[in-house]
């Protein structure tokens, strides 16, 4: 089968389209024939080895993906041959047109939502709703700020927010991904690139500021974000990209509290419930992952860079 290899840590080419040997499914595990694998973030951070957390050496790429069972192992009853599925985690790599599976990694996937859509669902959304509902515990009329919305976890965050009845602030850096923000439910959009944007929180929030702010860049936002935080506020980093200097006394002076997050630090238990719960918004068609790029497995270089540009929209996917 084709699949994407790394054997060498570095940028984007190091991705490298070669033959290897179709994987065989064990016992309690589950083979997925790929129709679109998602490109996430942490997969260039991976390739690069940032904070020298990449995998051994060589390695197919990817956690994400959507397709239809090829094969089950003997003790799996949750799947079978033919199902649709999305996943959210694989041993063998997404990026690939096969990979094997634990069947709680096995998703179903409801016939009205696409292949692509489909591999766009695990790492966004789950990020999005355990970020806004186990870390910064979002309830029905608070008001929460999404910083950089227009990306996969971006529109995610907004459309989970959306059902259950949280107002949305929402910003972006394009034309373009404001109108797709807009479009996904936010109530009000901000311009990021503008020059005091966020002047605009007071007259949107009643002069209390956002009750939750999702962040995607700490290094630039984490210190505006603490001047604008309603009190007792909370602040979700959810991306990073270097260091940054905060004054705390306006977490102090805010009863603010600051959340890291990371998607692999959420239990079983959680996982489960995050992904029933995107399971029946996949179905009810209040959950609709938007795609910004379709492209061939073969230019999983480019994915990675369009995936690393600044503006970039909606959710970029590889088809096998």
């Amino acid at each position: 089968m084709k699949a994407i290899r790394v054997s060498e840590y570095g940028g984007p080419s190091v991705l490298k389209l070669e033959e290897v040997s179709t994987p065989v499914v064990g016992p309690n595990r589950v083979l997925v024939r790929n129709h679109a694998a998602g490109v996430n973030p942490v997969d260039t951070y991976l390739r690069s080895n940032t904070d020298n957390r990449g995998p051994k050496l060589p390695y197919t790429p990817g956690s994400d993906a959507a397709g239809m069972v090829e094969a089950v192992g003997p003790g799996v009853t949750t799947v079978k041959a033919g199902d649709r599925v999305y996943i959210g985690g694989t041993s063998t790599g997404a990026y690939a047109e096969l990979c094997v599976c634990e069947p709680t990694d096995v998703h179903p996937l409801p016939a009205n939502v696409s292949f692509a859509q489909g591999a766009a669902v695990n790492a966004p959304y789950a990020t999005a709703y355990h970020a806004l509902f186990h870390r910064a515990h979002g309830e029905a009329g608070e008001t929460v700020l999404v910083h950089g919305a227009s990306g996969g976890v971006g529109i995610g965050t907004i459309q989970l927010a959306r059902t259950r009845g949280l107002t949305v602030i929402g910003t972006a850096g394009t034309d373009r991904g404001r109108r797709i923000v807009l479009e996904q439910g936010a109530h009000h959009v901000l311009d990021h690139t503008a020059p005091g944007y966020l002047e605009e929180l007071p007259r949107l929030t009643g002069g209390r500021g956002p009750d939750i702010i999702l962040e995607m860049l700490a290094n630039v936002n984490l210190q505006k974000d603490l001047g604008v935080i309603a009190l007792r506020g909370r602040i979700v980093v959810i991306g990073n990209r270097g260091n940054t200097e905060i004054n705390a006394r306006l977490a102090m002076n805010k009863n603010a509290a600051i959340l890291g997050m990371a998607l692999f630090h959420a239990t079983p238990v959680q996982l489960a419930g995050i992904h029933g719960a995107l399971v029946e918004g996949l179905r009810n068609g209040t959950l609709r992952p938007v795609i910004g790029h379709e492209l061939p497995l073969a230019q999983a270089a480019r994915a990675h860079e369009v995936v690393m540009e600044a503006g970039h929209t909606g959710k970029v996917v590889l088809i096998p």
